[in-house]
């Protein structure tokens, strides 16, 4: 299967759906009065977490992935139909970013671990609800709110028990295949290893998964080599096997070559210098047995002073393979694995606020370049694209709100006149001030206080 661990991807949640504007037709009720529906909510996209999945490859061709719009509302106080939620599962161990502004969204670490992407849009409410004792028939109805739209980075970091790590063509490979289940590609040549293979050591009481990770080179901090490519997915790690190789049997170039793995691990990351590690001392095969035991035994004192076991290997014989085994079961089971406590992103739980007594915030014209205006203003924008400007009624309902708002007298201390364009969020109209005249009916539709719009009840 193909590896893949980081790609780019838009998702858009569903439209909410337009509320009806209706009125009841019924025999013996000539007057029955309004009974549009709402429209139902968009879809939301959601990425869940699950052990099913092992890399981002199921989604490498999904560039953009949309939630359902809602359903429109109809007659007889009929509500539309919510959108369907669009669920994306990902591996354990994903993390999410804003692709535009590089902030960390959420890290989905345990399965079921949920994240919303983007929020569906609510629907429109219908000319019932805005019916009252000073309008018995109102002639408009809204639409639904577009769904939230971004473009997200995901990166997968694996989560293993046991990570395998060093030089290219150390044996990392051979090693995995002779512990666990796995059977990566195994040949004679460095970087034979270009994505991270993974395997399962079974104990009988639980599953240990252990990583061969791509060779390091040095600079690899820098991202030469496979570099960042690799040292990502050390981080999730509790445990770390030095695989060195013993073919050149040099006790300096074998000491030089595992110093400058630590030292490529502790530019990247600080905290995996205190990661507990052990050393498996590959190909002792190919040791001349004149010098091994010298050798050997130099070595293991050396680890021994920087608190690591070694262990003598050879994935050829299997010599010290199932004594590599063991100490990963002991540490292991010594060492319980954590619940979430390598999340780097916390998951928002974002709990429905009431705020009654909001300010209301400041209305910033701006004069475009090839002439115009736009207004900035977040109320005003979610009240102009709930608005059909089609309906008479809903257009000198925006009217009223803009002259509530101040907007006319905002507009022409800009420098406004009579016919200019005047853009807020995706509408754009002329100006034309007093074209409605002032009336002190309650119109705005406002369920909780200053830009605020009530919950719609499409949902059902």
């Amino acid at each position: 299967m193909k590896f893949v661990d980081s790609l780019r991807i838009s998702v858009k949640a569903g439209r909410g759906g337009n509320g009806c504007m209706s009125f009841l037709r019924e025999r013996f009720k000539p007057y029955g009065g309004p009974d549009g529906g709402n429209g139902g909510r968009g879809g939301s996209v959601i990425f869940e977490a699950t052990n099913s999945l092992q890399t981002l490859a199921d989604l490498e061709y999904m560039h953009h992935i949309k939630g359902e719009n809602g359903g429109h509302g109809s007659g007889a106080a009929k509500n539309g139909r919510a959108g369907e939620d669009k669920v994306v599962y990902v591996p354990c161990g994903t993390l999410i970013y804003d692709a535009e502004t590089g902030e960390g969204c959420a890290d989905l670490v345990e399965p079921r671990d949920r994240f919303v992407a983007a929020r569906g849009g609510r629907g429109g409410r219908g000319n019932r609800y805005f019916a009252s004792s000073k309008r018995k028939a109102p002639r408009f109805c809204e639409m639904g709110e577009m769904g939230e739209e971004m473009l997200l980075r995901l990166e997968l970091r694996l989560i293993a028990d046991v990570g395998l790590v060093g030089l290219p063509n150390a044996g990392k490979s051979s090693i995995l295949a002779a512990i666990s289940n796995a059977q990566p590609k195994i040949a004679d040549y460095p970087f034979t290893t270009l994505s991270p293979n993974l395997g399962v050591l079974n104990t009988g009481d639980e599953n240990i998964v252990i990583a061969d990770l791509p060779g390091l080179i040095e600079g690899a901090h820098e991202n030469r080599g496979l570099g960042l490519e690799f040292l990502r997915h050390v981080e999730r790690t509790r445990l770390l096997v030095h695989v060195l190789s013993l073919e050149s049997g040099d006790y300096d170039k074998i000491i030089n070559d595992f110093e400058m793995i630590r030292e490529e691990m502790r530019k990247y990351d600080g905290a995996l210098d205190k990661r507990p590690f052990l050393v498996a001392a590959n190909k002792s095969d190919e040791v001349g047995e004149e010098n091994a035991e010298e050798l050997f035994d130099r070595l293991s004192r050396y680890f021994a002073k920087a608190g690591a076991k070694m262990i003598v290997t050879s994935a050829l014989t299997e010599e010290g393979i199932p004594a590599a085994a063991e100490e990963i079961v002991k540490f292991v089971k010594s060492n319980p694995r954590p619940h979430s406590g390598v999340r780097l992103f916390a998951i928002e739980e974002k709990a429905p606020q009431t705020t009654p007594n909001r300010k209301r915030a400041k209305i910033q014209i701006i004069a475009m370049h090839g002439g115009g205006y736009r207004i900035l203003h977040r109320q005003l924008e979610n009240f102009a694209e709930r608005c059909d400007f089609t309906q008479e009624e809903s257009l000198a309902r925006f009217t009223r709100m803009l002259r509530k708002y101040k907007v006319e007298e905002l507009l022409e201390a800009a420098g406004a006149v009579s016919g200019d364009s005047v853009s807020i969020g995706y509408k754009e109209f002329n100006f034309y001030p007093d074209y409605y005249p002032e009336d002190n009916e309650e119109d705005t539709g406002y369920a909780n206080g200053e830009g605020d719009f009530g919950p719609s009840d499409g949902d059902s």
